[in-house]
């Protein structure tokens, strides 16, 4: 049981997502610890185990935070408009992934490892905030697009949200991989989170 009050449990557990959020700015996954999260929090890091016994655990409660943020973007587009066009609606999702690149970047580790050596009630957790983009996704095609079927839907998100865990991978590219690319002679036309997500989605969406 953490002690002190709802308040500060709050405070602190979002420290540590914070703290986490900050060294994933410049550092990979592998290389953040909880020896280094617990080098940015203003409390000893034995208290981190009061909240997260994982390093896992604060990166997917990280990532979870990210489905939240999107997911609030999700309802603004969906209580925002009376209707869309397929490329008003297709622009609209795009953007809001475009101001989520910690997400994206979040959906091209390794996902597996991070809900697996998580408890589960914080995965249920993060699975909650999960299935909340993917039930705002259907309210936003039965409300925009309602010439689509229930299982029109079902096969847009089917598709969707498994091509977007490579959306970071194809748009975050370095001076080194674009070398790479170049001396493989590999022509490569790069795009950006909103430009790739649209073009995706514009196809989707136009088939019905």
């Amino acid at each position: 049981m953490i002690k002190g009050t709802p308040e500060l449990i709050t405070e602190r557990r979002e420290e540590i997502i914070n703290a986490c959020e900050k060294l994933y700015r410049t550092m990979s996954f592998k290389e953040i610890t909880l020896k280094e999260i617990g080098n940015v929090v203003p409390f000893s890091r034995p208290t981190i185990y009061n909240y997260f016994q994982t390093k896992e655990e604060i990166f997917l409660a990280l990532y979870e935070r990210e489905y939240d943020r999107w997911n609030k973007d999700l309802t603004y587009i969906l209580n925002t408009h009376e209707a869309l066009s397929s490329q008003q609606l297709a622009s609209e999702i795009a953007e809001s992934l475009a101001k989520r690149e910690q997400l994206l970047k979040l959906l091209s580790m390794n996902n597996y490892d991070m809900e697996e050596n998580s408890r589960q009630e914080r995965l249920t957790s993060f699975k909650t905030a999960y299935g909340a983009s993917i039930q705002l996704m259907h309210m936003l095609l039965q409300k925009f697009c309602p010439k689509m079927s229930e299982s029109d839907i079902q096969n847009f998100i089917y598709m969707f949200f498994p091509f977007m865990f490579g959306i970071y991978p194809y748009t975050a590219v370095t001076e080194k991989q674009r070398t790479a690319m170049k001396d493989a002679g590999v022509d490569y036309v790069y795009q950006t989170i909103s430009e790739i997500t649209y073009n995706c989605l514009i196809r989707l969406l136009d088939n019905k």
